[in-house]
């Protein structure tokens, strides 16, 4: 089975028709999916997918990037996380690239969200975008390896990658690994070690080839794995069988709400 580790199936591009988007998904065998919130405005209609489908998961927090809505505090994402759906804290992080002038709202944003997620004992979902020393830096000032969590759509060196491992962190890789010039984030995705590894789309956004530049959703996240599993050498039941026992392994509260 596969599990699709970052989505946002309550986005308009894949809500209109989530009967159709759970078919595909079945028929590709991607048993589970966890869908991530971006803000606080949103997060009841992510909520609500969570809990109307008995597989998909949800969690609560604020993208780096998003700036028009409220500003989460360390009590109200506590709060959100208290719900039997809600299995991490994020997507959090840090987000240089579309950012210009004073960047240290992020940092303190980011800083919550760690803190949010030491309290709950829930594991953190971190984005990191041209951002990754001081990703790295208020990860291990706010002590972030007592959580763990996942690098999500990981796109950045080794040696980050290497960096997040020691502080408990899983690195989660997208669609981009399948595009023919990632050469850096294919040798990244050889080299850390299938238990470290998680899967995702990140749909609707990033699809893998042979569906890049259309939109993206959940079922697809089979071709990540089949390329994880071209770069290691190995099969796509191995890539399959280990990061669905990573997922549940780090997710807790989504393992403990799939027992019957």
């Amino acid at each position: 089975m596969f599990i699709d580790s970052h989505c946002h199936i309550n986005f308009p591009e894949l809500a209109a028709d989530l009967g159709a988007l759970m078919g595909a998904m079945a028929a590709n065998n991607v048993t589970h999916a966890l869908c991530v919130s971006v803000n606080l405005e949103t997060f009841p209609d992510v909520l609500a997918i969570a809990e109307r489908f008995p597989n998909i998961f949800a969690s609560a927090g604020v993208h780096p990037d998003d700036r028009s809505g409220e500003e989460p505090d360390v009590a109200r994402l506590v709060a959100l996380a208290a719900h039997s759906k809600v299995v991490a804290i994020g997507e959090t992080g840090l987000d240089y690239y579309r950012v210009e002038g004073d960047t240290e709202w992020q940092r303190e944003r980011f800083r919550t969200h760690i803190r949010a997620a030491r309290q709950t004992g829930k594991p953190l979902i971190i984005h990191t975008r041209e951002a990754a020393a001081d990703t790295v830096r208020i990860m291990r000032e706010e002590r972030a390896a007592e959580v763990g969590g996942v690098m999500h759509c990981f796109t950045e060196s080794g040696e980050i990658a290497r960096q997040a491992m020691d502080m408990n962190f899983l690195i989660s890789f997208s669609g981009i690994v399948t595009f023919k010039n990632a050469t850096a984030i294919k040798e990244v995705a050889r080299e850390v070690p299938l238990e470290n590894t998680l899967i995702e789309t990140d749909s609707p956004y990033l699809a893998p080839i042979p569906f890049r530049g259309k939109t993206n959703q959940p079922a697809y996240v089979r071709y990540v794995a089949e390329e994880i599993a071209r770069l290691k050498g190995i099969s796509i039941e191995t890539v399959a069988q280990a990061t669905s026992t990573n997922f549940f392994q780090l997710f807790k509260a989504a393992r403990a709400s799939s027992d019957p």
